[in-house]
């Protein structure tokens, strides 16, 4: 290590306390002077001794003490020393404040540890970790009034949901599995993540924000990721006169848009010269869609009583969850035997069948496919043809779990955006043939 590399290293040792010291400075900034056991000259100087003990252990004579392993003692045994002292400070910090907290002893602890990972590994990191604990100690009061306002099915249902993501997702095979080109484990998985993360989006969303912003917030960000996710949610809780069904179809009016504008985004990027024949079916279909959400907005604005009956009593229900990840894992092995059974006939089979499950899959792979295996025409057919299946896909969503008024709803926004499509998609192949 050069000796400009040396000296930018212990800059970031030292700005690392600098920011963790300043929050916890600021924080007792009206404690008398020697009352406390460190502020932001203390934690400034702990993130450098952290970078000066890593360089002065990593300049040491490796080839008499053992490489690696004396470079390891040498910092375990000055981060023990250092903990020691901190511990022993911030005890009787808390004896004479009669408090009990570790917080300030665990700070300065991971101060000296990004200190000396700074000059001895990579500086982003290093840096970025300091930022989040930085971040996660200005946040006390807030983490502190969410641990209270927290419900038990709220925090159940959080720690599934990380479970699902941070334990199950890794250790699940990454390879299709079965006939037909199979199905991935893993991309099963993730839709059964897509479906819990966007019903415990909208149950954040409802509580934090109100029915009226929550749902439409909900439903926007889960369109991005699934509207078939946002139906189903909004679906179940309709069953469950979880607050109105006009309000839960709007909701699906507005993902169904974001998922017509994400189709039109993924031809743009991958196969532009599409998106003359492909933009203006699915762009007329969402400014349908959008008309129907407002409509249905409107119509309840003089209804308060919708609004404040909003009320989810459960984010998610894991074994539905994961049982209709199952199933459409089976319609996408069925889409793909179609699609490799019939030439290009059975591709717009094939994605008329996925399309139920994964607009973007079906819009990736059929670009893909062109022009080498599919026309142009064939191409936008099946795009089109696997969009209107998802939106159809909706009706029987609708009228199998919601029901009533919401399914009758979801019907005719369904229907009103197949129509507008469909229209502007024949007026487009009249003008501008493939």
């Amino acid at each position: 290590m050069d000796l400009h590399e040396l000296i930018s290293r212990l800059a970031v040792a030292l700005g690392i306390g600098l920011l963790i010291g300043l929050e916890r400075g600021w924080r007792r900034r009206g404690a008398t002077p020697g009352s406390r056991t460190a502020g932001i000259r203390t934690f400034a100087l702990s993130g450098l001794l952290g970078g000066v003990i890593a360089a002065l252990a990593q300049a040491l004579p490796k080839q008499e003490l053992g490489g690696a392993a004396s470079l390891a003692i040498v910092l375990g045994v000055a981060f023990a020393a250092y903990s020691a002292v901190i511990a022993l400070f911030a005890r009787d910090e808390n004896q004479a404040a009669g408090s009990f907290s570790a917080t300030t002893a665990i700070a300065a602890m991971l101060t000296f540890a990004l200190g000396a990972y700074a000059l001895l590994g990579d500086m982003r990191i290093a840096a970025g970790a300091a930022v989040a604990a930085t971040a996660l100690l200005a946040a006390r009061e807030e983490l502190h009034g969410w641990v209270e306002k927290i419900t038990w099915p709220e925090l159940r249902s959080a720690v599934v949901l990380l479970a699902m993501t941070f334990i199950g997702l890794p250790i699940l095979p990454d390879a299709p599995l079965g006939p037909f080109g199979g199905v991935n484990p893993r991309e099963v998985w993730l839709i059964a993540i897509v479906l819990a993360s966007v019903s415990f989006l909208g149950y954040a969303a409802v509580k934090y924000f109100g029915a009226r912003r929550g749902l439409l917030l909900a439903a926007a960000a889960g369109g991005v990721a699934s509207s078939t996710a946002v139906t189903i949610a909004n679906a179940r809780r309709a069953a469950a006169r979880e607050g109105s069904p006009r309000l839960l179809a709007a909701g699906v009016a507005v993902a169904s848009a974001v998922m017509f504008l994400r189709v039109v985004g993924i031809v743009a990027a991958l196969k532009p010269e599409l998106l003359v024949l492909v933009a203006p079916a699915l762009i007329a279909a969402a400014l349908t869609a959008v008309g129907f959400a407002i409509a249905w907005m409107t119509w309840q604005q003089a209804d308060r009583d919708a609004y404040r009956s909003v009320k989810f009593r459960n984010p998610f229900d894991l074994l539905s969850v994961v049982g209709f990840a199952v199933f459409l894992g089976v319609i996408i092995v069925l889409g793909r035997a179609l699609g490799e059974a019939f030439g290009a006939t059975g591709a717009v089979t094939g994605a008329i069948v996925v399309g139920l499950v994964d607009v973007d899959a079906v819009t990736v792979a059929i670009v893909r496919l062109t022009p080498d295996t599919l026309s142009r025409a064939h191409a936008v057919f099946a795009i089109l043809a696997a969009v209107a299946s998802d939106t159809v896909s909706k009706i029987a969503i609708g009228a199998a779990i919601g029901r009533g008024w919401f399914a009758a709803d979801l019907a005719a926004m369904a229907s009103g955006c197949l129509v507008v499509g469909g229209a502007a998609a024949w007026l487009t192949f009249a003008f501008f043939a493939p």
